[in-house]
């Protein structure tokens, strides 16, 4: 029993913290107030390495691109407040000599009106130069009936039309403004002037694209493409192949009227993740001349995001150089009035990985922010205390005098 007794004082003298009687303890104004305000420091400070700890760490990695994706998804989101739907061609070619023609797939126009409000529901499109809102050709069809009926002029529905000298063994009538088209595009040919071609005054496209500065349109929707080079352009005019080159079918004289103000409000490549931003979003062009061209030139970053849980995301970052210039007459020589976009893919890949923090540092952390500001509190405490007790002897031995 005697030894326990002294094994254990011998333990008691290695206290590092004496405790003094509670009788000979002072406590003051100055030290509760202290005691607040390092309490509440100790909380934030606490709150804040919490914070920190939750939040994985992301690591960035920087390695040659190996993967061979087969498609590019381009999402779009472009407003033309001064060139109607029916005007707009969207086309892509990429450098294998893959080509996607007046695209409609995934590819939505809606009309504006000159305030930039819209006029109908967006409708997919099936060609430019037609009318592509149902409810536009429901009328039109009511219209033209009502007419004929007035008239009593019906069309015979045996008739043989012309085909205005692009007539084939596939195209030997053209009973319409389409047919028309599709004709002289089997030929190669590029129709600039619908006004003399009796079926598109008939059915009243040649005052839609003499008209075609009276609407705005906002076009929308993604494109899937080729993994590798290549444009993406939205240009006036109904877009064709002539002889293995990409044309449109625009009249030189009237590309003055063009007006290709636009806003991007949306640009991305591959995958949309929250918080990722898009250098090209929310920009805003202003054609202050007619037959502007617009090209953007893309560097398209491939980019993976590695979760903590295993699971990726991949996608792409971008950067961007903008270029525009005042086509003349001659498009061959100095290209279409439009908006371009070139991209090609850099050879490098992005790796980005989130890894979670170590417990162990943390508990580390928390434990230096307790005991540093209660030893600084307890510094403080002390000046103010001495300085306190200094200044009261240094009154009462001047009363005392």
């Amino acid at each position: 029993m005697a030894f326990a007794e002294s094994f254990l004082e011998k333990i008691r003298r290695f206290d590092a913290y004496p405790k003094t009687l509670e009788d000979f303890r002072v406590k003051t104004y100055g030290g509760a107030t202290v005691t607040v305000v390092s309490s509440i420091i100790i909380v934030l400070l606490f709150v804040s390495e919490l914070n920190y700890y939750l939040t994985p760490e992301v690591n960035e990695e920087l390695m040659v691109d190996v993967s061979r994706g087969d498609k590019l998804r381009i999402n779009v989101d472009l407003v033309f407040p001064k060139i109607s739907c029916s005007f707009l061609s969207i086309d892509a070619i990429d450098v294998s000599g893959e080509q996607h023609i007046n695209i409609v797939n995934n590819i939505y126009k809606r009309r504006l009106n000159e305030k930039g409000d819209p006029i109908e529901e967006p409708e997919r499109d099936d060609t430019v130069g037609t009318h592509k809102v149902k409810k536009a050709k429901e009328d039109f069809l009511k219209a033209v009936k009502e007419t004929q009926t007035e008239k009593a002029d019906v069309l015979d529905p045996n008739r043989c039309e012309s085909c205005y000298g692009a007539e084939s063994d596939k195209w030997r009538c053209c009973n319409n403004c389409e047919d028309v088209r599709s004709a002289y595009n089997d030929k190669g040919w590029a129709l600039k002037d619908l006004s003399n071609i009796k079926q598109c005054q008939r059915e009243g496209l040649s005052d839609s694209i003499t008209n075609f500065d009276k609407e705005g349109c906002q076009v929308f929707g993604f494109v899937e493409v080729s993994r590798v080079g290549g444009n993406f352009h939205i240009a006036p005019g109904r877009s064709l192949t002539k002889h293995h080159v990409h044309v449109h079918d625009l009249n030189p004289h009237e590309s003055h009227r063009v007006n290709v103000t636009h806003k991007i409000r949306h640009l991305s490549f591959g995958r949309n993740i929250p918080g990722k931003t898009n250098p090209l979003d929310g920009s805003y062009e202003v054609a202050e001349e007619g037959s502007m061209l617009y090209q953007y030139y893309v560097k398209i970053v491939p980019t993976i995001y590695v979760r903590t849980d295993g699971s990726s995301l991949e996608t792409n970052q971008f950067a961007v150089t903008r270029h525009r210039r005042q086509t003349q007459e001659t498009f061959a020589e100095s290209g279409l009035p439009g908006v371009f976009f070139i991209y090609e893919f850099a050879p490098m890949l992005v790796k980005y990985s989130e890894k979670q923090k170590s417990f162990m540092h943390f508990l580390t952390s928390v434990c230096a922010i307790i005991g540093g500001v209660f030893t600084v509190a307890g510094i403080i405490d002390s000046m103010i205390y001495h300085s306190i007790r200094a200044i009261k002897k240094k009154i009462e031995l001047g009363k005392a005098s």
